[in-house]
């Protein structure tokens, strides 16, 4: 499988408060595969996802996309924060719309777009419910679906689901694999749940403590499609847990 994402000795500084983000990053992302990225806070992280989008400009190395050098955002790349990020004054369909309208995007597509993803996440019937009407659930599930209506070929998630109560972010996490399998996309997805990185991912990237590196990337064995309670049962998922959580705390005592 050819690779998707290719990052070659990424560095990224902060020099006006003296902060190395992350520095000589190196790994890469394959087609429609979901890499799952857990580290310390401050580590780097979410700084390492806007280089990835082209928010940021690295100060070494380089990001790829299909051989393609990141400078700026692509409307091949979209990414969804942990703050839901909904217009307050639109309602539901409206905010799905927003990324197809700045594309200049026909309205019977729009329409006919919008209606697929609002039924793929689960949304259908709240088209026109503003966002104080939904449940913080329901918000991510919208920004999910602004997300993919775009039809980007690269996902980026910053910890999508890490504001949400326990049992909202395990059904989402259902309904990610859910999605995944009917429209794979390649994922970069940002995370402090070892469970949630280990359900989701194919790989995961372990970063070290600031300056973030790479420490290590460890394969998931556990075949698709998942279930979440099944998959955290599974004895793989459990000695692969117990391998994260003690480098992690290395880290955290270095």
């Amino acid at each position: 499988m050819r690779n998707k994402i290719v990052v070659r000795n990424l560095t990224k500084r902060f020099t006006d408060v003296g902060v190395t983000a992350f520095e000589r990053l190196d790994f890469e992302v394959r087609e429609s595969e979901v890499l799952c990225i857990l580290g310390p806070s401050g580590c780097g992280k979410t700084t390492l996802l806007r280089a990835l989008d082209g928010l940021i400009v690295s100060d070494e190395g380089a990001v790829t996309i299909d051989d393609r050098k990141v400078t700026r955002p692509s409307r091949d790349v979209a990414m969804v924060f942990q703050q839901f990020g909904l217009f307050p004054w639109k309602r539901l369909d409206q905010n799905i719309a927003y990324g197809l309208k700045l594309l200049g995007t026909p309205q019977g597509e729009i329409r006919k777009r919008v209606e697929h993803y609002v039924r793929l996440v689960g949304l259908a019937g709240f088209e026109h419910c503003y966002p104080y009407q939904l449940s913080g659930g329901m918000q991510q599930r919208a920004g999910l679906a602004r997300a993919l209506v775009v039809n980007p070929s690269v996902l980026l998630m910053d910890e999508p689901f890490g504001a949400l109560d326990a049992q909202t972010r395990e059904t989402l996490q259902e309904e990610l694999l859910r999605i995944l399998e009917k429209e794979p996309k390649t994922m970069v997805f940002v995370t402090h749940s070892i469970d949630e990185a280990i359900v989701l991912g194919d790989r995961i990237l372990v970063m070290s403590s600031r300056p973030g590196r790479v420490q290590e990337i460890l394969p998931v064995d556990i075949p698709r499609p998942r279930a979440v309670d099944e998959t955290r049962a599974d004895e793989r998922a459990i000695k692969l847990r117990t391998h994260i959580w003690q480098e992690l705390r290395r880290e955290d005592t270095r």
